[in-house]
């Protein structure tokens, strides 16, 4: 799920150990400063300490952690760090992101342009396009070879469920009504929760089941606002086929993002999406030479339209983009339950541009959707969901990106590593 990103930071790799001890601070002691008062005269003789032996990953990571869970922490600390702020907003412009698709997407289903795979298959090579770009200019095309030859399986698959997931979601609007498919859409936060349990042996507090619940309640009031209202869409062209196609497509979207967050908290930014599109052109556009053929065939081609299909894979490309910062930071059930917000931007949007009419429950239920969000994360951890069960204690089998708590735990370590040398240098300069 944009070119230089810090998030992408490849795996750290600890300096030569003579490298290290020549950047290892010099260390005096305040007893290196004798004093020999003879006949009057005072001769001073200056020593200096061995430097300590610099301190590997290992250590370095041993630390930090030590270092963070040494913290004051109460029940909402989390919630003060920029951290938590990140995820909030970062999730709103996932949902806005979402909003616009399905707004371009109505723009070309007006203009009777049914084309979904082929208007999705311009997002995998962009993504291709910038994200190969990216990590050939970084680590060269000998080393995406050697990626391609070991990992490309990995990426296989998820590119394949992200594909699917994809298309079967969009397939089941076709069939069933507006209402139906929405609530489909919630046994994507189950499959996510389940996978995440059963396989990455992540362990949910009692807040962060709150919290999920909430937000699935705010969801639930906009849903029944739809209802109230007339728009769930009606009847439908075939509800069965509707809801299978909706049901496979949330299990397919929800292994995807739990697939997604392992990938991208062991492997680089940049190699994640380069495969992720790459792969993408393959399956999607072999889907849209036998799927949508006919439509394209039949497909009104102006300016609008090309417009609309700019303006659609842009915003997919932002929104693949930033999840892999949402699946470092935070999580894949967090997400998906703050994607749920994406109906209620999609409302605001309805209004200015479909002269939709806002029915007094849509504020209530946003407004309880972001209390589920805040309420996830009251779980009295600085990390917040950022480190991961599957990487073990200290991280160790992660990379080192922005957004994860490996690198948190680094320049934690690092910052006690300065400190401790400045007070060093302070006695030095006291003596």
């Amino acid at each position: 799920m944009p070119p230089f990103d810090p998030a992408s930071a490849p795996e750290v790799v600890s300096a030569p150990e003579d490298a290290k001890a020549a950047m290892a601070p010099e260390v005096v002691t305040p007893d290196a400063v004798l004093a020999d008062v003879k006949q009057g005269t005072t001769t001073t003789i200056t020593t200096t300490a061995v430097p300590p032996p610099a301190l590997d990953e290992a250590d370095l990571l041993r630390q930090g952690f030590q270092a963070l869970g040494n913290e004051n922490v109460a029940w909402y600390s989390y919630l003060q760090t920029v951290d938590f702020w990140a995820v909030i907003v970062m999730g709103q412009l996932l949902s806005l992101c979402i909003t616009a698709t399905n707004t371009f997407s109505s723009f070309l289903a007006q203009k009777n342009t049914n084309i979904p795979a082929f208007q999705t298959l311009f997002v995998y090579v962009l993504l291709s396009a910038i994200y190969t770009g990216v990590f050939l200019w970084r680590w060269g095309a000998r080393h995406w070879l050697h990626v391609l030859r070991v990992h490309g399986w990995k990426y296989i698959i998820m590119a394949f469920l992200d594909v699917q997931g994809n298309y079967f979601t969009v397939l089941a609007y076709r069939y069933t009504n507006i209402l139906s498919a929405q609530l489909l859409n919630f046994w994507s936060i189950v499959c996510v929760v389940a996978i995440s349990f059963a396989l990455l042996r992540v362990r949910y507090k009692a807040f962060q089941m709150v919290g999920i619940v909430v937000c699935c309640g705010g969801m639930g009031i906009l849903l029944a606002s739809d209802h109230m209202t007339g728009t769930n869409g009606g009847p439908g062209v075939d509800m069965l086929k509707g809801d299978l196609f909706g049901l496979l497509g949330a299990t397919l979207y929800g292994t995807s993002n739990v697939f997604e967050e392992w990938l991208v908290s062991k492997r680089p930014m940049p190699e994640v999406l380069s495969f992720l599109g790459t792969f993408g052109i393959i399956i999607m556009g072999a889907q849209a030479a036998i799927f949508d053929r006919g439509s394209i065939e039949h497909a009104v081609w102006d300016g609008q339209v090309y417009g609309y299909i700019a303006g659609y894979t842009a915003a997919m490309v932002v929104f693949y983009t930033l999840a892999p910062f949402m699946f470092r930071m935070g999580s894949s059930a967090f997400f998906d339950i703050s994607l749920l917000t994406a109906n209620f931007w999609g409302v605001i949007v309805g209004v200015k541009v479909f002269h939709y009419t806002i029915h007094y429950l849509y504020p209530i239920a946003f407004v309880c959707i972001i209390v589920g969000l805040i309420v996830y994360f009251l779980s009295g951890s600085m990390l917040g969901d950022s480190k991961k069960p599957w990487l073990g204690d200290n991280q160790e089998d992660g990379v080192a990106g922005y957004g994860t708590a490996k690198l948190k735990a680094l320049n934690a370590a690092r910052r006690k590593q300065r400190e401790v040398a400045e007070r060093q240098a302070a006695a030095e300069r006291a003596v």
